[in-house]
């Protein structure tokens, strides 16, 4: 089986679909611009000033000048635009970005995100998270199942909260699974893994699309 983030990040492309200005936060969600198609009209952006970026730089190719949010090194398409960050987070605030897949520490089944402390350890801070989840029109959760064997899709978040009830769906290396009032509607399930193991590996309680299936390449 292929890395559980890069199994993440080509099922979180397909997501993009429909929209035309996209935020990818820092870390795994940067990956999700590598398996876009070479021709989409896609516009990413990165909050630190950039609109029209590209993937990672490959090795030998990167210019210290270009880099993300998460200061990597990223190539950019043609037409791309620098600007401030008062600009780039006046576009976020003003509601123009589509879309946003970032990371998380725990998700909770009321869609409450927290995603930036975990108490007694030093962080620094809370970057433009805050902004992005309540400015976009839809919020992706891009992460890994668990942390070291334990659940990160919670019944209810236990760290200090990001935004409340601002996250749509989250993709891991195992499932799809979407917020509905009802709580988590497991949507999707990675071929290797079992309704059953899915829900052993989640705090919360699944509820079973009657019509579930998977669109993750394998």
């Amino acid at each position: 089986m292929r890395d559980p983030k890069e199994i993440i990040a080509a099922r979180a492309a397909k997501e993009l679909k429909n929209v035309k200005v996209v935020n990818l936060g820092i870390g795994l969600p940067t990956m999700i611009a590598d398996y876009l198609p070479q021709d989409t009209d896609i516009i990413l952006q990165s909050e630190n000033g950039i609109l029209n970026l590209g993937g990672l730089a490959k090795a030998g190719e990167e210019d210290p000048d270009i880099v993300n949010a998460g200061a990597k090194c990223v190539t950019v398409k043609s037409g791309a635009v620098f600007i401030d960050s008062a600009i780039s987070f006046g576009i976020i605030r003003g509601g123009h970005v589509d879309l946003t897949a970032l990371g998380a520490l725990e998700v909770d089944s009321k869609g409450n995100l927290a995603n930036w402390i975990i108490p007694g350890k030093l962080v620094p801070g809370m970057g433009g998270a805050m902004d992005l989840v309540t400015g976009a029109k839809r919020v992706i959760v891009t992460m890994l199942h668990t942390q070291k064997g334990a659940p990160k899709i919670l019944k209810k978040c236990s760290l200090p909260l990001t935004a409340v009830g601002a996250v749509n769906l989250i993709i891991t290396e195992m499932a799809v699974i979407e917020i509905v009032p009802e709580g988590l509607l497991l949507k999707e399930i990675h071929p290797s893994y079992t309704i059953e193991q899915v829900q052993a590996q989640t705090d919360a309680p699944l509820i079973i699309s009657p019509n579930i299936m998977s669109n993750y390449d394998f």
